[in-house]
């Protein structure tokens, strides 16, 4: 379980980019959202198989506060979901991004598109949601007996996570491609860049928001 944890968390990440059609898969999957939620609930296990396996009690520590936060908040991210979903009448990623071709859902509904970016924070844990590395209780925590290949392949899942998210972001409340009944796949890229740099920018700049 040791070996196989890293590998588990980075092909969970990898799994979620076949999902929408439009640039990384050549399939319609009309159940998508639902299968989103499935894949996301499994990384709890690469975690917990890292923390357990490293026979370590800080390893240990931090895999168990990883996964009460992953938890806890993919309880809120199946709430938000729920309002495309009911305004839209799919669980498609590829049909929510085509209804928004002349107006985006985060101008309908803008709380809810900040609270699942929020929660996508969240999930990555990112900061101030890294509780999964407390750096002063738990010394960096549930990955601190790996290294070399299986550290990397940790924060391989964790930055695939975060471009994953980020994708998701823009199909759910940003319109995918389309831009005011314009549709590009080079605008699409940049909104997900612009969500990744999100996620870097609150990571480097908290809690200097100065």
């Amino acid at each position: 379980p040791y070996f196989i944890a890293p590998i588990f968390s980075l092909i969970l990440a990898l799994l979620l980019w076949q999902l929408y059609p439009s640039l990384f898969s050549t399939s319609y999957f009309k159940w998508g959202i639902l299968f989103f939620l499935c894949v996301s609930g499994l990384n709890v296990y690469g975690t917990l198989l890292a923390g357990w396996s490293s026979n370590s009690k800080y390893a240990l520590l931090g895999s168990l506060r990883a996964i009460a936060q992953t938890i806890s908040y993919e309880v809120s991210m199946a709430l938000v979901l729920l309002f495309p979903l009911f305004l839209v009448g799919s669980f498609s990623f590829f049909e929510v991004g085509e209804s928004q071709e002349s107006i985006w859902l985060s101008f309908l509904m803008l709380p809810v598109s900040f609270i699942w970016f929020v929660t996508c924070v969240a999930e990555t844990n990112r900061a101030p949601f890294d509780f999964a590395e407390g750096e002063s209780e738990l010394v960096s925590g549930f990955n601190i007996e790996y290294g070399s290949a299986g550290f990397a392949l940790i924060f391989l899942a964790e930055y695939a996570n975060i471009l994953v998210m980020s994708l998701f972001s823009s199909i759910l409340f940003f319109g995918g491609s389309y831009m005011f009944f314009f549709e590009s796949d080079i605008m699409f890229m940049l909104k997900i860049l612009f969500f990744a740099f999100l996620f870097i920018w609150v990571r480097g700049s908290y809690p200097r928001f100065r």
